[in-house]
């Protein structure tokens, strides 16, 4: 059984990841910002901590994760509202357990993306939707630049829809949807795949298999 720091452990594909990783065998560790999602969460049979991304330090960062033996970062500030958020969350959230799994030498790290983010952004982009690629493209380099053994998997379009089972995964695809439950089942999939290690792939809906995907995803 292994622990399994969830960053962003309330957020919508953290919800969907929980119980797929109970179902694994392995212990979720949900990171959370407030006692009510702990509480909630623990109700579901996960195991919480508390931790606010933004304001949380390195040695809180570092308390967090203490005894994990990989980490998922799954948090977000969205692609909407406060264009801030996005660094403090999507970026300086990302660094802050970067650099607190390579100090604890935790070295598997699944972090979700978005799909896209290394092309250009126009100068008529609007500012929040800059700012989120921006901080999404740099958590991804920053994380592709460390020592530790990384998968960054990089959603399309996210939406509430029940799950399929079935996804278009590689380096580049077509932007589309794809159903928060899917992408939850892909980090499920590649968490223990050492094929996955030091692999950067884009992910839609499709019509391949989780793990069949994953399967192609690594031989190509």
């Amino acid at each position: 059984m292994a622990t399994i720091a969830v960053v962003g452990g309330a957020g919508q594909i953290a919800r969907h990841l929980h119980p797929l990783l109970l179902a694994a065998g392995h212990r979720p560790v949900a990171l959370v910002r407030r006692r009510e999602q702990a509480d909630e969460l623990g109700a579901l049979g996960v195991d919480s901590r508390l931790l606010d991304l933004e304001a949380a330090g390195h040695d809180e960062f570092v308390a967090a994760l203490e005894g994990a033996d990989a980490v998922v970062f799954a948090a977000g500030g969205g692609a909407d509202g406060d264009p801030e958020r996005k660094r403090t969350v999507d970026l300086e959230g990302s660094l802050k357990s970067i650099a607190a799994a390579s100090a604890l030498g935790v070295d598997r790290f699944v972090q979700v993306s978005a799909i896209g983010v290394d092309a250009p952004v126009p100068d008529d982009t609007p500012e929040v939707w800059r700012a989120y690629v921006e901080a999404k493209r740099a958590a991804d380099v920053a994380l592709r630049e460390s020592d530790l053994a990384w998968t960054i998997l990089r959603p399309g379009g996210l939406t509430d829809d029940e799950p399929t089972g079935r996804v278009t995964l590689a380096a580049d695809v077509e932007r589309s949807e794809i159903p928060r439950a899917d992408v939850a089942a892909v980090i499920a999939a590649v968490i223990d795949d050492g094929r996955a290690v030091r692999q950067q792939w884009e992910l839609v809906g499709g019509q391949v298999p989780v793990l069949e995907a994953v399967t192609a995803a690594t031989t190509t």
